[in-house]
């Protein structure tokens, strides 16, 4: 079907490490390389904050030494639960159990002032750290100094459901065994609503719109420690219906393709999977209506209102010109055909999908995969252009498209937008990162869209990109060279797609984009488990070595896309697994064909692709490596009875 990586920029440049240490942003790192400790005397204040939504949270930390100079730090502190620290900016981060340290970079290595900060998950309590060092020495100016947090606790409302516009009644309670409680914070999403200085503590919420909501209450005491409470959530519905929530996958059922569900169970072990939710691809104008080998969306969503699921997952996949670096995912409209694109697909879809039957239906739509990162990375000035890409970018088709079925998909109150966002081994690089980001901004507002059309990004849509490497970081170091100079990476910033997903959602907002989006990432072929799963780091003969050793992901190339051998299920479909992240779902239906090994004829208007033959020795936009394909794969979306079987024989987590 489609997804490959492509070429970073137009030229390899080699970076000193030194800039690549000043990077405004780094991820979590295991800090096999530590700064070496200061000798000035500090004397040390901080700040904590943070913006919680319940599983996660965005922690801003704030430090101010107001002693001697000091050329080179490092802040401690313990959290109080089970939060870990996902990934982190403006310092090298690391966390053993409860205890985090942050180093310094090189560009912050002096020591007045420095803002740093880190994303984490957590379940039950976020209790705020109350103890901090700089090198080893309290800081009493700030939270910490052997002051004991307060404790709060957030009264569920009376009801979990509300009419808009809703009057919800919020109450907290809170205490401070060592001091008083100055005031209490009510937030939903993470956003402040009000704040009570006095007991007993109470606020309430007028006016409240239709969506869902995670309230907390946060305590601060006299000394400035914080403590958020347990999350607490509520639905407020529109009228005719349930209106937009923040995260429409969490408490809901999701659609069970059931022509995916019996081709599954048909295989050996495949009722073990069989029941999970999958993408329905609206591929082609016929899809709408029904073809010969499938349902049209009517007849989904109609399937979907029997199962009692509450969401429903489609792919919108028929640009114009459509993926204009593949042929085995070329469409059937030509590059100039947008007013066909218009009028014969996205208006029809919408008609579809507003129709009363389905308004209590919430409707994750996927908007045009492999369409947007095109037009940065495979047009001229860069060694993997085609010609198609720049005509695409020249003509505006794939922007004005993706905008206008943003405009209209949006209009639908139930429907949700996600853009594809590529992948960390596509979009990783900085030539690519930021540029992209601003692109998909260009496009929320072209053709009437605006940006409030988004609800969120998806990655790694129909790839193979590993969820998380385990066994190195983008931040390590091997006899004084940076992983990020071995082949494997290649000076990208990102080794897996959770580390770039919620990096890449930080740099949409940076863009324009909503604070409140949401990143989904497609899981349902990058488990790679089976025998070739390392156990442990690799050897630190080198970074190639040590990479190559530990990397879970073992595609030849990461920028082989197509039926790739020894992959496997990855993480089951899960609501809210990660800061920022709305789900973990399997767009792309473990099974279904990324393209034919070799060509056949048909009517669907795919072409072959030679990154589906597993002879072909490559391309720039794979490094001029083998493809890494399975043989005898049959057209995109058919049944690959030999790949399923791979991908259940090498799922990660195993299957039971």
């Amino acid at each position: 079907m489609l997804r490959k990586l492509l070429a970073h920029r137009p030229f390899r440049r080699l970076l000193p490490r030194t800039a690549l240490a000043a990077a405004a942003l780094t991820g979590f790192a295991s800090a096999l390389v530590v700064a070496a400790p200061a000798q000035a005397a500090v004397v040390c204040s901080v700040t904590y904050s943070v913006n919680d939504w319940g599983s996660g949270f965005t922690a801003s930390v704030g430090i101010t030494n107001t002693g001697d100079t000091a050329n080179g730090w490092t802040l401690g502190f313990r959290f109080a639960g089970n939060q870990t620290i996902t990934n982190g900016w403006n310092a090298n981060w690391s966390q053993s159990g409860q205890a985090v340290t942050a180093t310094n970079l090189d560009w912050n290595r002096t020591l007045g002032s420095a803002s740093i900060g880190f994303n984490a998950n957590y379940s039950g309590v976020n209790n705020a750290p109350t103890a901090f060092t700089v090198n080893g020495v309290a800081c009493n100016g700030g939270p910490g100094g052997g002051n004991n947090a307060p404790t709060v606790s957030l009264t569920p409302p009376p009801s979990s459901t509300y009419q808009a516009p809703a009057t919800i009644p919020l109450a907290a309670s809170a205490a401070d065994s060592d001091g008083t409680v100055s005031a209490v914070e009510f937030r939903s999403n993470g956003t402040l609503l009000a704040t009570d200085t006095s007991a007993p503590y109470s606020y309430s919420w007028t006016n409240v719109p239709a969506g869902g909501y995670s309230l907390t209450a946060v305590a601060v005491d006299d000394d400035g420690a914080r403590t958020t409470s347990t999350a607490v959530s509520v639905t407020v519905q529109g009228v005719g219906g349930p209106g937009r929530v923040d995260n429409p996958y969490l408490g809901a059922k999701v659609y069970v393709n059931p022509e995916w569900s019996a081709k599954a169970a048909a295989e050996p072990n495949g009722s073990k999977i069989a029941n999970q939710p999958t993408g329905v691809w609206l591929d082609r104008i016929a899809a709408i209506q029904g073809t010969d080998r499938g349902f049209g969306l009517a007849e989904h969503l109609d399937a979907a209102i029997a199962q009692n699921a509450q969401l429903v997952q489609l792919v919108i996949y028929n640009l114009p010109g459509r993926d204009c670096a593949a042929l085995a995912s070329n469409g059937e409209l030509g590059p100039t055909e947008l007013p066909r694109y218009k009028s014969e697909y996205i208006d029809p879809i919408a008609a579809i999908l507003a129709r009363p039957a389905y308004a209590n239906l919430r409707i994750v739509t996927v908007i045009e995969i492999d369409s947007l990162p095109n037009l940065i990375t495979n047009v001229s000035g860069r060694p993997t252009m085609t010609p198609e890409c720049d005509v695409m970018k020249a003509n505006g088709n794939y922007v004005n498209g993706v905008g206008y079925a943003l405009a209209k998909l949006g209009a639908v109150p139930n429907v949700y937008n996600y853009i594809d966002a590529g992948h960390h081994g596509w979009i990783g690089w900085d030539d690519n990162f930021a540029p992209t980001a601003n692109l998909m901004y260009t496009a929320a507002n072209a053709s009437g869209s605006t940006a409030a059309n988004v609800h969120g990004f998806i990655a790694n849509t129909a790839n193979y990109g590993v969820l998380k490497e385990q066994y190195y970081t983008i931040n390590d170091s091997v006899g004084g060279a940076s992983v990020r100079t071995s082949k494997w990476i290649d000076w990208n910033r990102y080794v897996d797609e959770l580390t770039f997903a919620q990096a890449f959602r930080q740099q949409l907002v940076t863009s324009g984009f909503n604070s409140n989006i949401g990143m989904l990432i497609d899981t349902g072929r990058n488990g790679w488990g089976g025998a070739q799963r390392p156990t442990g780091p690799g050897p630190q003969t080198n970074v190639d070595t040590y990479v190559n050793g530990g990397r879970f992901d073992r595609r030849i190339h990461l920028g082989n896309w197509c039926n790739q051998s020894n992959a496997g299920i990855g993480e089951r479909p899960t609501a809210a697994p990660a800061a920022g992240i709305d789900a973990y779902v399997w767009i792309k239906p473990p099974g279904e064909s990324d393209g034919s090994s070799e060509a056949i004829p048909n009517d669907e208007g795919k072409g072959f692709d030679r990154m589906c033959d597993p002879t072909y020795t490559g391309n720039p936009r794979n490094g001029n490596n083998m493809s890494g394909a399975l043989g005898g794969a049959p057209l995109s979306g058919h049944w690959f009875s030999a790949q399923f079987r791979q991908l259940l024989a090498n799922a990660y987590p195993p299957l039971p």
